[in-house]
């Protein structure tokens, strides 16, 4: 879940690394570091506690960082607190050898205790520092740079993407991978590395993805790839196909907000050219499914973790409506030790924004290995779950910075709504609904930005619970979800305890909590369950309930039990969840800016979960 990024070229490596972990720091930022090789062919190491900007205060002059080689972390962590000692890199007892690394160690206490019966001193309770000390005792026995951090990955049980530099070799870098993400920037005369695209945008646009258990040897002339057990390995260059333009905040004060402004377009982008008017049906070509195929599935199981387990509980109710197929939602962590049972004709659908959370990754690997077919829904080509699915669809959402997911989330929910369609057009679904949800989802995005335009309300009304310690979420159908994922958010950014509910469920326990200070956020919305939604509600107001209720437009008599109402465009049912939680992301958003909180990089969190 940490960020690295490594040089390799004729520049000074310092800033370009600095630059690549401050572009890094939502996947971690409990403390930071760099290790350079000056011109002297020294081993310079800056650590530091707390973020980024720490470490940069903390750096002596430029001329005492220069050098053209380096490597540079940013944590997040797992193994021992975040301290100085603790942040990465590591060094091992001669110096010689400067490691990064993000992943998790889990035989690290082993490799330690025998490390250590050899004399090997440990400065650090992390278990990266294993690495170091395995490389140096590797090099006491082998030559070659590639070969000794070969030989020290071959004992090595776990996750790792790492960079590696040493004295002994100022002209190289080697980089690996094991179910950690890491990727190879190809520049001219320079190379980067790096666990995220973005890190490296700015710089070049070709990269190579590199595969579990592979390793890559670079200088600045050239790079060599092979696998651990050295068989060589002939790699795909891939491009880029967005800009740096992406990862800035622009106008916004957090990306959180940008992308929540971002959601009319990202949306779009979702369903764009995967709608098919004449049939009143949906084409999502990335399945590379045959229709007779998607007409024998029986049953689908999606898999997913924290708000992509929330698309999925929507998706699930949806695709059940609309297409009458059975839909089980698992959370990830808990789908392989569970001994899934897969029946035949049941697909597994993965859902990750970075396709990269080991969880999922984990439950997709363990799908395929009972047989099932496996299609992976993520926002990030080239990713792990994308190249190791048996399928799959790109829902476009472009880059999300925020540590809180918020048009990944959307843009999830609209192509699980497109397979609802898809499969409920091949069986009982008639073309005149068909043609009315396809028509109306053209219509979401403008609906999207009608509630945009009442940030300013909404930004008022968060000034009203900004100082609570409890909420309450409810809604009903597809829109309790939406409830879970609104709940989520305030946890997330504000810190503030909030369960998401069924409304109906209210009353078998969570309503021994309401009372006057308890706001309870409700989902109201003119549907067919409507009356049973206002009865709940109404048990709230009975109890003195501070009730902000989310209506449609139009809807005089919410006004009489709620102290607030954030009204949104009516819409079909089945497409409700797209609008009804955007107020609740915009509610999320400014209750933590009111109360002075790091919107983008809330404590504890990270954005990519890439250790289990």
């Amino acid at each position: 879940m940490c960020g690295i990024v490594g040089y390799i070229g004729k520049r000074n490596a310092t800033p370009i690394v600095i630059e690549g972990i401050k572009r890094l720091e939502y996947r971690g930022y409990d403390s930071s570091g760099l290790a350079i090789l000056n011109n002297n062919n020294e081993l310079k190491v800056f650590k530091k506690s707390g973020k980024i900007i720490e470490l940069e205060r903390s750096l002596p002059a430029p001329d005492k960082t220069a050098g053209k080689i380096g490597i540079a972390h940013t944590r997040w962590a797992t193994h021992g607190k975040p301290t100085t000692v603790n942040a990465h890199p590591h060094t091992g007892c001669s110096n010689k050898f400067a490691v990064v690394h993000n992943g998790i160690i889990e035989n690290y206490k082993i490799l330690k205790k025998k490390l250590e019966s050899e004399g090997h001193k440990f400065k650090s309770d992390t278990d990266t520092e294993v690495l170091a000390h395995l490389i140096d005792h590797f090099a006491k026995k082998e030559t070659d740079f590639t070969l000794i951090v070969q030989e020290a990955l071959k004992l090595v049980e776990g996750t790792f993407g790492i960079a590696v530099i040493n004295t002994d070799y100022p002209e190289k870098m080697i980089a690996a991978r094991r179910g950690s993400p890491l990727i190879l920037g190809i520049g001219k005369d320079e190379y980067f590395v790096a666990s995220d695209v973005a890190a490296i945008i700015i710089h070049t646009k070709k990269v190579i993805y590199l595969q579990d258990n592979e390793i890559v040897t670079i200088n600045r002339k050239k790079f060599e790839i092979t696998t651990l057990d050295n068989e060589a390995v002939k790699a795909k260059i891939s491009e880029i196909d967005w800009n740096v333009s992406s990862i800035d905040k622009g106008e916004y004060k957090h990306f959180m907000l940008k992308e929540i402004f971002e959601q009319p377009t990202s949306v779009r982008n979702a369903f764009r050219g995967r709608l098919v008017d004449k049939l009143s049906t949906a084409r999502l070509g990335g399945l590379a499914m045959t229709g007779e195929e998607l007409r024998r599935i029986k049953k689908i199981q999606i898999v997913a973790c924290g708000t992509s387990w929330h698309a999925g509980l929507i998706g699930k109710h949806i695709i059940e409506n609309l297409s009458r197929v059975p839909v089980e939602v698992e959370y990830a962590s808990e789908y392989r030790y569970k001994n899934p049972i897969i029946p035949e004709d049941t697909i597994v659908l993965v859902i990750s924004q970075s396709g990269e959370t080991a969880d999922t990754l984990a439950a997709l690997r363990e799908a395929q290995a009972k047989g099932a077919r496996v299609f992976g829904i993520t926002n990030t080509v080239g990713s792990t779950i994308a190249r190791e699915s048996d399928g799959g669809v790109y829902i476009h959402a472009g880059t999300e910075i925020g540590v809180a997911s918020t048009k990944a989330f959307t843009s999830q929910v609209t192509i699980l709504i497109l397979l609802a369609v898809l499969l409920g057009r091949m069986r009982n679904l008639p073309p005149t609904f068909g043609t009315a949800l396809i028509k109306e989802l053209k219509n979401i995005p403008d609906k999207i930005q009608k509630i945009l335009d009442k940030d300013e309300e909404i930004r008022k009304i968060a000034e009203t619970i900004k100082d609570s310690s409890n909420a309450l979420y409810l809604g009903r159908g597809a829109n309790y979800p939406v409830a879970l994922e609104g709940a989520l958010k305030i946890k997330e950014i504000s810190y503030i305890h909030a369960e998401g509910y069924p409304a109906a469920e209210m009353k078998h326990g969570p309503i021994s909590l309401i009372d006057e200070n308890m706001p309870v956020i409700a989902i109201a919305l003119d549907d067919a369950i409507y009356d049973k939604i206002i009865s709940n509600l109404q048990e709230v107001k009975a109890r003195n309930g501070r009730l902000i209720t989310i209506a449609t437009e139009g809807d005089e008599f919410i006004k009489e039990i709620s102290e607030s109402v954030i009204y949104i465009p009516k819409t079909i049912h089945t497409l409700q969840p797209l609008l009804s939680v955007i107020p609740l992301q915009l509610l999320a958003y400014h209750v933590a800016d009111l109360r002075g909180l790091d919107v983008d990089q809330p404590r504890n969190l990270a954005k990519s979960v890439t250790v289990e």
